[in-house]
C-alpha cells in the first residue's frame, strides 16, 4: 500500500514555568487533569524502545534537552495558533485515497516563491494570517466577586472553513470556556472537540461557514536552511505577529512534563527553527515561503537563543481528518514490543542488519512481545522478526517505526517488509486502535 499522506515523518520538550511576562489577568496556576470524551490514550503508539531490554543489550544514557513548552497555565503564557486553507476540506473530510496528494491550498503552489525572493515572507504572511486566531481560555468559574477566573491566552489555526481549528493540547487543557478571536476582531465561542495526548495537539470547533482557512503543506520535504515563518500572538497581546528564520533541523526529540498529568513524556520528530516562537505562539502555524502550513509551534529551549520547535503538520493530518468526519481522535496500534536496531545492538545480538525494529523474543517484564489478539498477531508477525520498512519506507535511526505509524490511522492497511530467518517477506497489517491505559 502506498503512503496515505504522501509524506514521510519529519521529525519532541520539558515544561517549566515562564516568569518573564505578567499579563493583565489572573494567572492560571493549576490544572485539574480532567479530560474530554474525545481523547486519545496518554501514550505513544508502540512501547518506547527504552521500555524493553533485549538480551545482552548494554544500557546507555541519553542526554535530554530541557525545554520550556508554552502552556496556557503560566501567567499570561501566550499560546499561538495556526491556520489552514479552506480548500483543504475535500482532502481532509474525504477518505484518504490510495495515493493522495499533499494537502495544499491554491496559494501553496510549489515554486510560487523561493528563499531568494525578498517578498516571499510578506506574501506568505498575507496568505495565512486571516486564518490565524487568538484563543482565550478560562478554567473554572470565579466564586469570589473580587477575583477573576484563571485564564490563559494562546493561538490557533483554522484549517477548514466550517470552523475547525488546530492548536496545541496545552493551550486548551482543562478549559471550561474557550473564546476564539478572528483576525478581524470578531469573537466566537469555541469548544474543545478532542485532544491528542500523544503529540500535544488539539482540535477546537467554532460555529461558522466560509471562514478563512490556510493552505496545508507537506512537512516531509523540509530541508535545513529552508525559510520558516511563525505567525501568532506572542505574549497573548501582539496578535498576528510574524517572525521569520530557517528550518534548523528536523527529527528532533524533546522531553516534556505534561501540564495535565505532570508526568514526563517525549515529543518526537519535531521541527527545529530559529524563527522566534515566544509564549503566546503555541498552537500557531509555522509556514514555508509558499504560504503553506508546515508545522504547529510548540516549544522553545530554555537558556538558549534561536532554538524553537514545531510539530510537523503531516503528523496532525490524521486527527484533522478524523475531526471533520465526526470521529473520535485516535491513534494507530500494531501490538508489538520492539527495540530499535542500531549497529551496537546488531553486533551484541548477532543480527544480520543494523536498522529496523526488532521484535525481540525477550521483553523486560517477561510478557510476550506480540500482544494476544493484536493486529500483529492477526498478521502473523513472530518474535525475532525485524520490521525493516512500512509501505516501502525504511525504518532506521532517522525515522522509527512509531514515527512512521503516526502518519496513519486505525483501519489503514499497511505492507510491512519483515526480515525473518535471513529472508525478507511482505506482511499485510490492518492497524487497530490503541487501547486506553497502555504503558
Amino acid at each position: 500500500m502506498t503512503d496515505p499522506y504522501n509524506s514521510a515523518p519529519s521529525g519532541s520538550t520539558d515544561e517549566t514555568r515562564t516568569t518573564s511576562y505578567t499579563p493583565p489577568v489572573e494567572p492560571r496556576t493549576s490544572w485539574s487533569g480532567q479530560g474530554w470524551p474525545q481523547q486519545t490514550p496518554p501514550h505513544w503508539f508502540e512501547p518506547l524502545p527504552g521500555q524493553q531490554q533485549p538480551p545482552k543489550r548494554r544500557g546507555s544514557s541519553v542526554a535530554v534537552l530541557f525545554v520550556v513548552a508554552l502552556i496556557a497555565s503560566v501567567v499570561g503564557s501566550g499560546l499561538t495558533y495556526m491556520a489552514m486553507s479552506a480548500t483543504n476540506r475535500a482532502n481532509l473530510a474525504a477518505n484518504a485515497p490510495a495515493t493522495p496528494s499533499p494537502l495544499l491550498g491554491p496559494s501553496a503552489t510549489p515554486g510560487q516563491a523561493t528563499d531568494d525572493d525578498p517578498s516571499a515572507v510578506t506574501r506568505a504572511a498575507e496568505a495565512v494570517s486571516p486564518a490565524v486566531v487568538t484563543i482565550t481560555v478560562r478554567e473554572g468559574e470565579a466564586t469570589d466577586p473580587f477575583s477573576l477566573p484563571e485564564t490563559g491566552v494562546g493561538s490557533g489555526l483554522i484549517y477548514d472553513s466550517n470552523g475547525w481549528v488546530l492548536t496545541n493540547r496545552h493551550v486548551v487543557a482543562d478549559a471550561t470556556v474557550v473564546t476564539v478571536e478572528m483576525n478581524d476582531g470578531q469573537r466566537l465561542e469555541g469548544s474543545v472537540y478532542g485532544v491528542d495526548t500523544l503529540t500535544d495537539l488539539a482540535i477546537v470547533k467554532i460555529e461558522g461557514s466560509d471562514l478563512p482557512s490556510a493552505p496545508i503543506g507537506d512537512s516531509s520535504t523540509l530541508q535545513p536552511g529552508q525559510t520558516a515563518i511563525a505567525i501568532g500572538s506572542p505574549l497573548g497581546t501582539f496578535t498576528n505577529s510574524v517572525t521569520s528564520g530557517v528550518i534548523s533541523a528536523t527529527g528532533r526529540q524533546l522531553s516534556v512534563t505534561d501540564p495535565v498529568t505532570n508526568e514526563r513524556r517525549s515529543l518526537r520528530n519535531l521541527i527545529q527553527t530559529d524563527a522566534a516562537i515566544n509564549p503566546g505562539n503555541s498552537g500557531g502555524p509555522l509556514v514555508d515561503e509558499t504560504g503553506s502550513v508546515i508545522g504547529v509551534s510548540t516549544a522553545f529551549a530554555e537558556g538558549a537563543q534561536g532554538i524553537f520547535f514545531a510539530i510537523p503538520i503531516n503528523i496532525a493530518k490524521p486527527i484533522m481528518r478524523q475531526a471533520i468526519a465526526g470521529e473520535e481522535l485516535t491513534r494507530p496500534w500494531i501490538g508489538i514490543v520492539y527495540v530499535a536496531v542500531d549497529r551496537n545492538l546488531a553486533t551484541e545480538n548477532d543480527l544480520p542488519i543494523d536498522y529496523g525494529a526488532w521484535i525481540s523474543p525477550e521483553t523486560a517484564n517477561g510478557a510476550p512481545p506480540i500482544v494476544e489478539g493484536s493486529p500483529a498477531q492477526d498478521a502473523g508477525l513472530m518474535p525475532g522478526d525485524i520490521v525493516t520498512a512500512i509501505d516501502g519506507r525504511r525504518i532506521d535511526a532517522s525515522q522509527g517505526l512509531d514515527d512512521v505509524l503516526s502518519l496513519y490511522g486505525p483501519g489503514d492497511m499497511l505492507t510491512l517488509s519483515v526480515l525473518r530467518d535471513g529472508e525478507t517477506i511482505e506482511v499485510e497489517v490492518t492497524l487497530g486502535t490503541r487501547p486506553a491505559g497502555l504503558d
